[in-house]
């Protein structure tokens, strides 16, 4: 018998599996599901979060969110909390493409403005915003210079032009991670990044001009500066090579680290070591260095496409209405406040393709947000939509303060490949404007390679751990 059968479910979005169901579980699993998402869970990503309950230090429970699917060691869409006194840091329950995330940008612009216009549109920006496998970017920094990005994260950029200093008060964390220390990470890292800063990279990144097409909370959409017709901007890149390679040069730490520890893990993809040792410390480090590389990245690359925009439709900054929403990180580790068994107690929180969903009030929440809580991004496919909604307080009891961060696949790279092929790429996006480098990434992310996002959301929305806010249609989408 799998796992699946063992699951309980306890009410109509959450399935259980209970402590102890498997030996060696210290923890029991959640699985925040719809029947209809149900039946795309996969036994693998069911095993990997037992897996990751056996860690030691693991507190209160594993997430794992209605966009779950299998990944290095942890299922993406996966939340696990560690104490911080006794317990361990996973890079691999972190992710390979650390601070992988998510910034949306609103205009005075409506759908009109542009939706006439959107092929020569998205053909400019093509030509201006460096997108693909192995693309690099028009600055190219020396290990100096990153070592700067690295510490400095969006204000870096915003320094030099790249953005403006309001930025910096909608960004998770403020664009800037304290606990960073560039020494910590290695001269390779260090070469792959040096041109890429600036650029989308390939797999499901993109950059997307999108119209909103819906709203479902008035109030708080006004409070946002969000209405129905408006022209928005979103981008989904993360930390490039550079925190790749900071990932697999702790993932080889860390294995060494198991034995140096006594550390006994039912996978040696969910090599970890414990978060207070130097091993740890060292990783967090400069996993916290990646991740303001990638807020850098993303504050340069947002810019870089409404300054296209911008020009292409021959207007003033302040014509054109450039706004940050708000930009958040979906692969990453974080020390926060949480309560257990009614005991409050400092965490290490690792989001694996999951973002923060705070709530009103909350602290980290920054304050232009602090009244209606924290904006959670959540992107669909190139074909469907995308979502804003405001975190909520039941995601602090439920789910570490966390929602999901996409659709999630249900297709692989290679199966998807197959299916265009089988019926023709010009058939599968009729309809769709879509620009990229080359055809072989627009293959891997088909529609159909996807969850329907809108189902995802419904989840999320109806568990009451982030609130709808409004839908965001894709006009043109550039993909690596």
């Amino acid at each position: 018998m799998g796992l699946k059968e063992n699951l309980i479910k306890k009410s109509d979005y959450v399935y259980e599996l209970p402590k102890n169901t498997v030996k060696g579980q210290r923890v029991p699993v959640y699985f925040y599901l719809s029947d209809k998402l149900y039946q795309f869970l996969e036994e693998d990503a069911i095993k990997q979060a037992v897996n990751a309950s056996m860690l030691p230090g693991v507190e209160g429970a594993i997430y794992v969110m209605p966009d779950a699917h299998v990944g290095y060691g942890f299922p993406v869409g996966g939340v696990l909390a560690t104490n911080i006194e006794d317990g361990v840091i996973s890079p691999g329950s972190i992710g390979y493409d650390i601070n992988c995330g998510v910034r949306l940008i609103a205009t005075n612009l409506i759908k009109d403005d542009v939706a006439p216009k959107i092929k020569q549109l998205m053909q400019e920006i093509l030509k201006n915003v460096p997108a693909g496998v192995g693309s690099t970017g028009r600055l190219k920094l020396t290990k100096e210079q990153l070592k700067e990005v690295a510490t400095e994260g969006a204000h870096w950029a915003v320094k030099r032009g790249f953005g403006f200093d309001r930025d910096i008060d909608h960004i998770e964390s403020f664009g800037r991670l304290p606990n960073a220390n560039p020494e910590k990470v290695s001269d390779f890292a260090y070469e792959r990044g040096s041109d890429e800063l600036g650029t989308v990279g390939s797999g499901n990144h993109f950059v997307e001009i999108q119209a909103v097409d819906e709203i479902y909370d008035d109030e708080v959409a006004k409070k946002l500066g969000i209405y129905l017709g408006q022209v928005t901007i979103m981008v989904h890149s993360g930390s490039r090579g550079f925190g790749h390679q900071v990932c697999v040069d702790y993932l080889v730490v860390a294995r060494t680290a198991l034995k140096k520890y006594n550390i006994e893990i039912p996978d040696m993809q969910l090599a970890c070591m414990p978060f207070n040792s130097p091993e740890g410390q060292a990783y967090f480090s400069a996993m916290n260095s990646a991740a303001n590389y990638a807020f850098a990245n993303r504050q340069i690359l947002g810019f870089l496409t409404a300054d296209t925009l911008r020009k292409f439709l021959g207007l003033s900054w302040e014509e054109f209405g450039y706004r940050l929403i708000y930009d958040l990180a979906h692969n990453i580790g974080k020390v926060e406040k949480h309560k257990v068994d009614g005991d409050e107690k400092y965490l290490l929180v690792h989001r694996k393709g999951a973002t923060r969903a705070f709530p009103p009030h909350n602290p980290e929440v920054p304050p232009a947000y602090r009244e209606i809580g924290q904006p959670v991004l959540i992107p669909g496919d190139i074909g469907r939509y995308s979502f804003l909604l405001v975190g909520q307080q039941k995601s602090m009891e439920e789910s570490f303060g966390s929602a999901c961060h996409g659709a999630g696949r249900v297709m692989s790279r290679t199966k998807a490949k197959e299916y265009v092929k089988s019926v023709g790429l010009e058939k599968v996006l009729e309809g769709l404007t879509v620009v990229a480098k080359g055809k072989g990434t627009v293959m891997e992310e088909i529609p159909q390679a996807y969850k329907d996002v809108t189902e995802v959301v419904r989840v999320v929305h109806n568990l009451g751990i982030a609130r709808l806010v409004a839908r965001l249609k894709p006009l043109g989408t550039l993909k690596g």
